[in-house]
């Protein structure tokens, strides 16, 4: 499996390299719902339910928001471990990434103004199934902090416009 994400990362790599006008890509999703709090989201071919705990006013028929935009991150950073871990030929097994998100409900709840809604911190752990040396890990997740698309979203502004 290593060599195969290898060759994907490296001839993925070179095309875009030489091709920059053929690096964009789109990503789209829609979303609607069959009451007020529980949706459901069309992603390709899947549907994912998203819902609110009950304490919150849903059903609990899903994750909700903030749940998947934590499994987002954490499922990125282990896809990105794996293709930048057998690119850069550093042996890896298997890797896992727990995260924990604090939210201060003021905010979503519109309490106080000066409470943002989102995350006002994420902490977490990574575990690697690696005979690769410390060294090797840290040039890996320095690698892999750096390239992951959705640990970019978290980081940086990204513009945002929804129309009605």
């Amino acid at each position: 499996m290593s060599e195969h994400l290898k060759s994907l990362f490296l001839s993925s790599q070179r095309f875009f390299t030489d091709n920059p006008g053929k690096a964009q890509a789109t990503f789209s999703v829609a979303s609607s719902g069959d009451g007020a709090l529980h949706r459901r989201v069309k992603i390709r071919e899947f549907i994912l339910d998203v819902d609110e705990p009950q304490n919150l006013g849903g059903t609990d028929q899903g994750p909700n928001p903030v749940e998947i935009a934590l499994a987002a991150l954490a499922t990125c950073q282990e896809i990105s471990y794996h293709l930048h871990a057998a690119a850069l030929g550093i042996p890896l097994k298997e890797v896992t990434v727990t995260l924990e998100g604090k939210i201060d409900l003021r905010g979503f709840f519109a309490v106080d103004e000066q409470v943002r809604p989102g995350f006002t911190e994420i902490r977490g752990t990574v575990k690697f199934d690696s005979t690769a040396s410390r060294d090797e890990l840290i040039a890996l997740k320095e690698s892999v902090d750096h390239s992951c698309p959705v640990m970019d979203l978290f980081r940086n502004r990204t513009p945002v416009e929804i129309l009605f």
